[in-house]
């Protein structure tokens, strides 16, 4: 059985309650990786741009 199986198969024993909170958290993990990568260009940048990022920061 691969990871997937494993998983619809747990699923399948939730009650309505936590599969909300299931599909929330499976939500997330897809959204992650996304935002990681947004803020490492913040992170990236910061040196080069820290006078205009803390100049918007005070505005």
């Amino acid at each position: 059985m691969n990871t997937k199986e494993q998983i619809i198969q747990e699923i399948e024993h939730l009650p309505e309650p936590l599969l909300a909170e299931a599909l929330e958290f499976v939500r997330a993990l897809q959204v992650k990786p996304v935002e990681g990568k947004a803020f490492q260009a913040y992170l990236d940048s910061e040196e080069k741009w820290s006078e205009v990022y803390r100049r918007l920061a005070d505005s």
